[in-house]
């Protein structure tokens, strides 16, 4: 009789378990099931992390993240998992490290990454030198072409990017302009039956604009990562980490990032 007691007493408690599990699983890996689709392109970094979590309510994000042979792809990827988990996204990394080849950009070779200061981000001479320094030759236009391919194949309706008005002074795959050729572009160029376009939230805000706007749409800004560097640590000197940098200061909220 009490075996019997126990063996009940066991089926319900392993049955409130399963229970309990399920609906945690419903919540986190599912809680977009019924939404529209959408892609990200999600380096982990300030504006890519916002711009995601400005759809994440709405759209059920598949994420991918590119290996282009950048010395901060380790902590890209550990960021971006540490997003898509947060956000209950799906994610996948995409290698293209043939991309390190070309160029000369000291992004991906042994050049020494730029340092600059607070005053050097708003002198447009110094900021397009360094910008030349670090840039990749069609990196964005390569990625939202993948992107493009997952979105059709899909069946996405939109393809979130971080692109932004601050950027776009000195790197133009930032720039509204681009945005609006490469929408007109994969209207030519797929023959999806829903019309896919690419969504740019930050297009015309700057970094300040968009902490403020992560802090609203609760964006998981302080697991997002941001330094050209690669180390574990942000560096604090490259001009994204300045950026990133006086963005919190001049926002007025409290930055969660640990600089050496």
């Amino acid at each position: 009789m009490i075996n019997c007691i126990n063996k009940r007493i066991n089926n319900i408690l392993f049955l409130k378990k399963l229970l309990l599990n399920y609906q945690l699983l419903g919540k986190m890996k599912f809680k977009n099931s019924n939404n529209k689709k959408a892609i990200s392109v999600l380096s982990g970094g300030l504006d890519s992390t916002v711009a995601t979590s400005f759809f994440s309510k709405d759209y059920d994000i598949h994420a991918i993240t590119f290996n282009y042979g950048q010395k901060s792809l380790n902590q890209e990827i550990n960021a971006s998992k540490k997003i898509c988990k947060k956000l209950g996204m799906r994610h996948t990394i995409i290698d293209i490290r043939w991309l390190a080849n070309l160029g000369n950009s000291a992004l991906t070779n042994d050049n020494h990454i730029p340092e600059v200061n607070f005053d050097d981000i708003d002198n447009m001479d110094v900021s397009k030198k360094t910008a030349n320094k670090v840039w990749v030759p069609g990196r964005n236009v390569v990625f939202t072409a993948i992107a493009t391919s997952f979105a059709e194949s899909e069946s996405a309706d939109i393809i979130i990017v971080g692109w932004d008005k601050e950027e776009a002074a000195t790197f133009p795959d930032n720039s509204k302009e681009f945005l609006n050729s490469f929408n007109e572009l994969i209207d030519i160029g797929t023959i999806s039956s829903n019309k896919i376009e690419i969504k740019a939230p930050l297009i015309d805000l700057d970094k300040i604009e968009i902490v403020k706007l992560g802090k609203r749409v609760d964006a998981p800004m302080d697991i997002s990562y941001s330094c050209y560097t690669g180390e574990n640590n942000h560096c604090g000197v490259c001009e994204s980490c300045v950026r990133r940098k006086r963005a919190f200061i001049e926002a007025g909220i409290d930055d969660p990032t640990i600089y050496i």
